[in-house]
Order: structure tokens, then C-alpha cells, then sequence
């Protein structure tokens, strides 16, 4: 059996996706329903049962699941706006810290969702290299509670026995319950159909145009292809960068965008939220060498052809889930 925390979310429900597209579907699913739209990532999907994820913890802990072969951790809180930060030490932090301590002691697979936030600013760089995580400076509280974990499985000798995975800018089918943390493909594509335009953040950083703010993509696609390698390959351990590999621009977002849904290009840049100005990323990418180097074969997915994949074969269609 394979248990995915989160497994109603985003990453998550495409991760059971995918498990299902080989054929398997001997799934724990643990998540936490309440009154959201998650459920609806579930429909089209084949899995043993599903735990809410205040009871999970505890049950696995008394060793009331068998059969365990690997947990993939994608549950947490991912809002970077997230300002309890009680509540994300909790939630992200310890509760990830038990998993990983109960898997390590029971030699199952645990692979985690950490991110890209960890790397705040940039200014240090991209690298996943673990000697340059205490060098690291998240700007928000959501990334700070996914680097703590990445330097305890540093600190406490782990990292060689399980894996985390650090997301860039994931998007792709069955995010539409994520209320703000929604895709700006997604956004975007909702803007166009009802304006034919899109709105883009202005900038305010000299070395980069309105619209020009770089950041490395990635298809959900992509990324649970990572995890799927990553489940048949269980030798291969350690921090990892999740991403493309490339930077593009919010500008080529949109042509993307626009080009997939036959609308002329025309753009609307707004200012950025007062708040949001000290705390923005102007650039990021993904350092992919050593996921490479650990013998991963798969290609990334173009941005064009991503979008076009997104927009073509689901936000267009009655049915737009995984």
C-alpha cells in the first residue's frame, strides 16, 4: 500500500493520478476534506480509503496500517500568506518530523514536499546542495516551516534515507480549490475569458520590465512523474530541486496563455499589493543537475506545451480534473 498525505490536494490527488495511470490502486488517501472543493479531485480516482488527517497520525503510530510500502508526504499548509506561524510549526513542521521518524524506524519510503520558498530572496541561489541549507533565508513563515524539516533530516543524519523535494511554480489540473495560491495560468485563463485580458504585477526592481519577473514553471505533470520515478527507484535519496530548469516571464506566461485560447495579447499591468512588495521573488530556477545525476530520465514539459496541455485538455472541457 501506498499512503498520500494531501492526497485530496493539488500535487497530491495527481500523484494518486498517476499511481492509478500504472495501475495501482492499493492508496491510502489522508487529508483533511472539511467544507472545501478538494473532494472533487477525488471523483476520478481509484483508492483503497481515505483518513482524515487528525486521525492518521496517531493510528499509524499504533501500527494500524500493514503493508506499508512508501508514504508521500504532500499535506501541509501551502499558503504563503499563512501568518500563524504556531499553526505552520505544527502542522508543517512537527507533524512531517513524525512522519519521517516512523518511517525511517519501519524502513518505508518517505518522500516530502518541502519548496522553493526556502530559498527566499535568490540571492544565495537555487542550489539543493545540503552544505548551503543553513546559508538559507525564507521570507515568508510557510517557507521557513519547509526548511526547518530539510535541516533536522540534515542535522539528524536523515536526508540519505528519504527524499525532499523542493516545488518551484507547479501548476496544472485539479488546483481550482486553492482560492488564492491558484496558478496564474489558471487566474489568467479565467481573466481572458471574461475580459480577453490579463493582469500582471508591475515592477519595481530595475533590472527587470513590467511583466519581465522570471520564474521557473513546472507542470504537475512533470512533477508527479519526479515522484513516480523516485517511488521505483528507492536507492535514490537526498534534497532535490523540483522544477523545469528554466526561467520565463510572466509576459511569456501570457502569450502562452493567449496563444492556447486564440484571444489577441493584450495586458494589464497593476500595481503589487503593499504587503507583497519586500517579500517578492524576482526570479527563480531550478538547479536540475542532481536529479539528473541521480539517473532521472524524463524530460520537462515546455511551457507552451504545458499551458496548451492545461488549458486544451482541461480548463476547456466539462470535466477539468486529473
Amino acid at each position: 500500500m501506498i499512503i498520500v498525505t494531501g492526497g485530496a490536494g493539488f500535487i497530491g490527488s495527481a500523484v494518486v493520478w498517476n499511481l492509478n495511470e500504472q495501475g495501482a490502486n492499493d492508496i491510502l488517501v489522508v487529508d483533511n476534506l472539511g467544507r472545501t472543493e478538494k473532494w472533487k479531485n477525488l471523483v476520478n480516482r481509484s483508492y483503497r480509503d481515505y483518513v482524515h488527517k487528525s486521525d492518521f497520525l496517531d493510528r499509524l503510530e499504533n501500527n494500524a496500517f500493514h503493508s506499508v510500502e512508501a508514504i508521500v508526504h504532500m499535506g501541509a499548509c501551502s499558503s504563503t500568506t499563512e501568518t500563524d506561524a504556531d499553526f505552520l510549526m505544527k502542522n508543517n513542521f512537527h507533524y512531517t518530523r513524525r512522519l519521517a521518524e516512523y518511517c525511517l524506524k519501519n524502513e518505508i519510503r518517505f518522500i516530502n514536499a518541502s519548496s522553493a520558498a526556502t530559498y527566499g530572496n535568490g540571492d544565495r541561489g537555487f542550489s539543493d546542495d545540503v552544505s548551503g541549507l543553513a546559508d538559507l533565508k525564507p521570507l515568508n513563515m510557510y517557507g521557513y516551516s519547509k526548511h526547518l524539516f530539510d535541516c533536522w533530516a540534515v542535522r539528524f543524519k536523515a536526508m540519505d534515507r528519504l527524499v525532499s523535494l523542493k516545488f518551484f511554480n507547479v501548476f496544472g489540473p485539479n488546483e481550482y480549490h486553492k482560492g488564492d495560491m491558484r496558478s496564474m495560468v489558471f487566474k489568467g485563463f479565467q481573466q481572458i475569458g471574461q475580459t480577453e485580458r490579463i493582469r500582471l504585477f508591475k515592477s519595481y526592481h530595475p533590472s527587470y520590465p513590467d511583466g519581465g519577473q522570471r520564474r521557473d514553471f513546472v507542470y504537475v505533470k512533470d512533477c508527479v512523474a519526479v515522484i513516480a520515478w523516485l517511488l521505483a527507484n528507492p536507492a535514490v535519496n537526498g534534497l532535490f530541486n523540483l522544477g523545469s530548469g528554466a526561467d520565463r516571464s510572466w509576459n511569456d506566461l501570457a502569450a502562452a496563455l493567449f496563444q492556447a485560447m486564440h484571444v489577441p495579447m493584450n495586458i494589464d499591468y497593476i500595481e503589487m499589493p503593499a504587503p507583497l512588495k519586500d517579500k517578492y521573488q524576482y526570479y527563480t530556477r531550478a538547479n536540475t543537475d542532481k536529479l539528473s545525476a541521480a539517473g532521472y530520465p524524463g524530460e520537462f514539459t515546455p511551457l507552451e506545451d504545458a499551458v496548451h496541455d492545461y488549458v486544451t485538455h482541461y480548463l476547456k472541457t466539462e470535466d477539468p480534473y486529473l
